[in-house]
């Protein structure tokens, strides 16, 4: 006999739609799967054995055959057991089929019966609503993050005897919603506040601005400076994330298995501040059957990058690319797979190798030839794509000791979801543009036109300071997050001076 269930796979952040057949007849007991099943694919047919076995269900000695349609596309992931486990069940008539001819169907199984999460859940779900089915089936643990997708019925159990209930004659699966506005409107309270630096109210200004539009920053300066200490607050200066942000950034964690239990929406923008020793496959993604890496999971919020030098050339180099494109593509010999990367770079690095370059209360030892080699690590083409490159002196006792009270980071956040707010109006209607930073020249010659006296003092920049084309353009970004700061529509000289 033969049974038919739908269930789902992961292909990039996106899913599709996976007809897991089941065909059981006559013959010598085997178990054969098809449809290019992959690592713990192959292994499901081992655990949906023992799991049938151990619910109470009996496993048919006879010949079974699988197959995971579309057969031409790679399978991999735990998610198919739960399906097969049905489909085994229908096929041997131990369970009516009929309820689940419009449902979903994703789950590891234990060797017990019970019902283990999988990566992707949201993912799977979104496709299952993109194709028209009535609901999902899935383990318990995943309804957090399946449960925001509305106009689609999501029923969450913890055991494959749960799911055979559901579908025969014991107690139904209730469908779970999750109350997406609210959500939203939690913002966790921020650890760490922009009141704890103490002066530095140029670096402030720069970090207020990179927020304002999401551009790339660049802080350089001696040692306990504090560098590090402003980029790390600058998450807390961040507007809240939109909904289709939220769903976009938990698309990624939820595939890279990275929410934590319970997690429905992923609504703080990610902080990602990974080591200097890190390979380009864990910084880009990659691997055999690809995963994002941390420029993906960084996407819509902030990737920090410290003691930038430190990193190995080859890894800042591929850097280029999705800093340029907002995206990241992995080519393999049996896959291509796009991940999204639209991230703010926060970096942070010495003057030189001793950094005290330029630091009057400390003596510099390095020699010209140890400050090129070591400013040479970097290329031009990377430096080109960081919008505002920022000095950061050293602090003095007196600002240290100061009981002044500083500005807080939800002061400053208020200015920069203003200037957000203008932003959002001004590219409503451009599928893909949240911020200034995200802006091509078309946009630009549209959304910064240039006065008279404005033309005037950008000529002279250019000519006196030898800015490239990109330069010139980073430059007009950057004045048109000043002037939104500002509430203003125009660019004036001083958004320009100050860019």
């Amino acid at each position: 006999m033969l049974a038919r269930i739908r269930s789902a796979a992961v292909l990039g952040i996106d899913a599709y739609l996976v007809e897991v057949e089941v065909d059981i007849t006559n013959g010598l007991p085997s178990v054969a799967t098809g449809g290019l099943p992959h690592g713990a694919v192959k292994e499901g047919r081992e655990r949906v054995t023992a799991a049938l076995v151990n619910a109470g269900y009996s496993f048919p000695l006879k010949r079974i055959t699988i197959n995971l349609a579309p057969a031409d596309v790679r399978k991999d992931g735990s998610g198919f057991d739960l399906p097969i486990a049905l489909g085994v069940l229908a096929a041997s008539d131990q369970l009516a089929g009929e309820r689940l001819a419009d449902q979903l169907v994703i789950g590891e199984v234990g060797l017990e019966g019970d019902l283990r999460p999988v990566r992707g859940a949201l993912s799977m779900t979104l496709a299952a609503r993109r194709a028209g089915l009535r609901g999902v089936i899935l383990p318990a643990a995943n309804l957090p993050e399946a449960a925001v997708v509305e106009g689609i019925e999501v029923r969450g159990a913890r055991s494959l005897a749960e799911v055979c209930a559901h579908l025969g004659a014991g107690p139904l699966l209730t469908p779970t919603k999750v109350d997406v506005q609210a959500l939203m409107t939690e913002r966790a309270a921020d650890v760490v506040d922009f009141a704890d630096v103490r002066a530095q109210a140029g670096a402030k200004r720069a970090l207020e601005v990179a927020a304002a539009g999401a551009h790339n920053i660049l802080l350089v300066g001696p040692p306990g400076a504090g560098k590090t200490m402003l980029a790390r607050r600058l998450p807390s200066i961040l507007p809240g994330m939109a909904l289709d942000e939220a769903l976009e950034t938990t698309k990624v964690h939820s595939v890279a298995g990275l929410l934590a239990p319970g997690q429905s929406l992923c609504t703080v923008r990610p902080f990602r501040s990974p080591h200097h020793t890190i390979s380009d496959a864990g910084l880009i993604g990659g691997g055999s059957m690809p995963r994002p890496g941390e420029v993906s999971l960084a996407h819509r919020g902030v990737l920090f990058l410290d003691e930038l030098p430190e990193f190995r050339t080859n890894v800042l180099e591929v850097l280029r690319q999705p800093l340029e494109d907002g995206a990241v593509t992995l080519s393999r010999a049996a896959v291509s797979l796009s991940y999204p990367a639209r991230f703010m770079l926060a970096a942070a690095m010495n003057p030189c190798p001793c950094g005290c370059l330029g630091d009057p209360g400390h003596r510099c030892h390095c020699t010209p030839m140890h400050v090129e080699r070591y400013l040479s690590r970097l290329s031009g083409p990377l430096l080109d794509r960081i919008d505002i490159h920022l000095e950061v002196p050293a602090v003095a006792y007196r600002d240290l000791a100061s009981q002044a009270p500083e500005e807080t980071s939800a002061t400053v956040r208020a200015r920069v979801e203003g200037a957000r707010r203008r932003q959002r109006a001004r590219f409503a209607g451009m599928p893909g543009l949240y911020a200034n930073a995200h802006m091509t020249a078309r946009e630009i010659r549209r959304f910064c036109r240039l006065t008279d006296p404005v033309e005037l003092l950008l000529r002279r920049a250019v000519g006196r300071l030898g800015l490239s084309a990109r330069a010139y353009h980073r430059v007009l970004k950057i004045a048109r997050t000043i002037a939104d700061l500002a509430g203003m529509d125009e660019l004036e000289v001083a958004h320009v001076g100050e860019a």
